[in-house]
């Protein structure tokens, strides 16, 4: 790309800075489509006037582009969670805003419990000839196979969610996972004390899997390294269990919460290292007696309910239908525009309490 066409194509993006709009409304405005406010609408142009901003090429580039498709390939919302609606209406909201630009988002959508159906969708998504990805990396080895696929079809990615290390992304947006469980660190120190023990539940259908790959990939793993680091960098000497739980129904997490409470009369806090932290809640909320201190991920209905109980003291989210939206625009800027998009962007960690929780915006 010649030295002025990159100068100009960063002229829209400034544009957009500056507005505090999309850099699809300003190609809106540039090429004078409708679906832009009249206030907006003066506000882009006395901006390009001050920037004396002149879109010839950036004018040539759209008219003769095509038609482009992306994919977005992340779990489907499920019985046990709905963490995954979040992301999807950020997706949407950014299908809204680059289909009149031509182009098309195509959803699939998997099983976070079932590998096979990743695997089927995945297939789907190399026979569609795409011009790019949006994917939530949640089963590592059938996600590094996939994308190995993607590569050799010439086809980029954006990770979302979760990132895996050493693959060459486009782009990952998302929480710093291990930083995330840091965070959990901290606020469990506020629950515990003297000698007191730590229950971390990873609960996911991978988790044997994930035991067999390289340490650290999988994404609880990295909160719950995380939380061991906050604990160990802080000289405190709690004992922290470990649980890897493979079934997630309801059924499945009470039977072992049981067993492991019984045999561990000391615990006093327990992390859920994702979204499914309200179905335990929904186990200690049966089991009379003793209060524990209880630390979840993820800004779910399930969750705030039993954040309103007081069952669950803390929520940490990181914007999931804000990850959905950027990673679509990312592919838009990057593929379409041609403009450098950041390699790593890390979401906010929000710490949501039984106080502040309707102010939040996923």
């Amino acid at each position: 790309m010649h030295r002025k066409e990159k100068t100009e194509l960063s002229g829209v993006k400034e544009i957009a800075r500056r507005a505090k709009v999309s850099i699809a409304t300003v190609d809106r405005v540039i090429h004078n489509r409708t679906g832009v406010a009249e206030k907006t609408r003066n506000r882009i142009n006395k901006i390009i006037a001050e920037l004396n901003y002149q879109p010839n090429i950036f004018a040539r580039r759209l008219a003769s582009r095509k038609n482009t498709e992306f994919a977005v390939l992340i779990p489907g919302v499920s019985v046990e969670t709905s963490y995954w609606q979040a992301p999807l209406e950020g997706i949407v909201q950014a299908e809204k805003e680059v289909r009149p630009l031509g182009i098309t988002v195509t959803k699939y959508f998997f099983d976070q419990d079932d590998p096979s159906t990743f695997i089927k969708q995945s297939r789907l998504v190399l026979k569609s000839k795409v011009a790019g990805v949006l994917l939530a990396p949640l089963f590592i080895a059938e996600s590094i196979a996939f994308i190995a696929a993607c590569r050799e079809a010439g086809i980029p990615y954006v990770f979302i969610d979760a990132d895996i290390p050493d693959q060459d992304k486009l782009s990952y947006i998302g929480p710093d996972l291990f930083q995330s469980g840091y965070l959990a660190g901290h606020l469990i120190r506020y629950g515990i004390s003297g000698q007191a023990k730590l229950l971390v539940m990873n609960i996911s259908e991978d988790i044997s899997l994930a035991n067999m790959e390289p340490a650290g990939n999988h994404r609880l793993f990295r909160k719950e390294e995380g939380i061991r680091a906050y604990f160990k960098n802080n000289q405190l000497q709690q004992e922290i269990i470990k649980a890897d739980l493979e079934k997630a129904d309801q059924s499945s997490i009470r039977k072992s919460l049981v067993k492991i409470l019984s045999a561990n009369p000391g615990i006093q806090a327990i992390c859920v290292t994702n979204s499914r932290v309200s179905t335990v809640a929904r186990c200690l909320e049966t089991m009379p007696g003793k209060h524990y201190f209880l630390v979840g991920f993820d800004f779910t209905d399930l969750n705030i309910e039993y954040l309103e109980k007081g069952v669950i003291d803390f929520i940490i989210c990181d914007k999931p239908q804000e990850q959905g939206y950027r990673g679509i625009m990312t592919l838009y800027q990057g593929l379409v525009l041609g403009l450098v998009v950041e390699k790593v962007h890390y979401m906010p960690i929000d710490i949501i309490t039984k106080e502040n929780y309707s102010f939040y915006r996923n």
